[in-house]
């Protein structure tokens, strides 16, 4: 028993769109050329996929099943293609790397020099991306690798701790609290914290919520209005203040102070990676981070 990767790729395109119109436009099909290929599909499975009954389309159990393992099939189908394209051209490995807000450019910038003492010949290329994004762009074969601070791993995804980076908290150059070098945890009751998610749907804001309740006390969070930008600028134009991963001292071009946080905190570095596919500049990349 086989199936056409070709009508599961349909398949995906009307759910997504919630429409056969929209899908075969999107898919250069004709709309009876698509239903057709669906109902081929569904005599395969031997089960109906879809209910076309009443003016909305709505997708029936067994099709919610197969869309999820669908796009694991086509990420993975995708990303061995690449690779075996890449190999046939005697192209070298090229690792692509997305990182969430989370996760600073230069924090990025410096592991990946470490793992290039190991592997000079190693070719990266790095772009943030929102955690719904990065997990999209990894199940769908777009991303070999992600890192992030506290995303869960979606079904098709494997997750890894690499390090444990100490927390700071940001504050404007002419916040009350510039000139010290430190902060207890304690004493960020009651001011307003600047965070990159919605408390709920980011694993990362839940984790940092989570800290200050440990320390006895329900942090009032705000969420950044600018995103994607560098998490120490997200205190700049107020007297909020920010959790980040800097090293302490001056940031943003002086505007900035980072301070340490008392008692010692961390908050995890993760990489997140598809399952059943095979990336020897990951493995040489996750090789290296464990040793260093």
């Amino acid at each position: 028993m086989t199936l056409d990767l070709h009508k599961l790729g349909h398949l995906i395109a009307v759910v997504e769109e919630s429409s056969f119109t929209r899908a075969a436009r999107r898919l250069h099909l004709s709309q009876q050329a698509l239903s057709t290929s669906i109902r081929a599909l569904e005599r395969e499975v031997g089960v109906d996929l879809l209910d076309r009954r009443g003016s909305r389309l709505a997708v029936l159990p067994a099709g919610e099943a197969l869309i999820a393992d669908a796009r694991l099939l086509h990420g993975a189908a995708r990303a061995a293609l690449v690779r075996a394209r890449r190999i046939g051209r005697g192209e070298g490995e090229l690792l692509r790397v997305g990182h969430t807000p989370a996760v600073a450019g230069d924090e990025v910038t410096a592991l990946l020099h470490r793992v290039h003492q190991v592997q000079p010949e190693l070719s990266t290329q790095v772009n943030q991306r929102y955690p719904s994004e990065l997990t999209d762009q990894l199940i769908a074969g777009e991303l070999d690798l992600g890192l992030c601070r506290g995303m869960v791993a979606e079904r098709g995804l494997t997750r890894t701790t690499l390090a444990q980076h100490r927390l700071r908290v940001a504050v404007t150059a002419d916040h009350r609290w510039a000139a010290r070098d430190s902060v207890e945890l304690g004493e960020l009751a009651g001011e307003t914290i600047v965070v990159w998610g919605k408390a709920g749907s980011s694993g990362y804001t839940d984790l940092l919520i989570e800290h200050c309740r440990r320390a006895g006390f329900e942090p009032a969070v705000r969420r950044n209005p600018i995103q994607g930008t560098p998490p120490v600028t997200a205190v700049q134009g107020s007297d909020h203040i920010a959790f980040v991963t800097a090293a302490a001292g001056p940031a943003a071009g002086g505007a900035v102070r980072v301070l340490d946080l008392l008692p010692p905190t961390f908050v995890p570095l993760r990489a997140l990676w598809p399952q059943h596919t095979n990336s020897q500049a990951r493995d040489d990349f996750l090789s290296a981070t464990a040793e260093s």
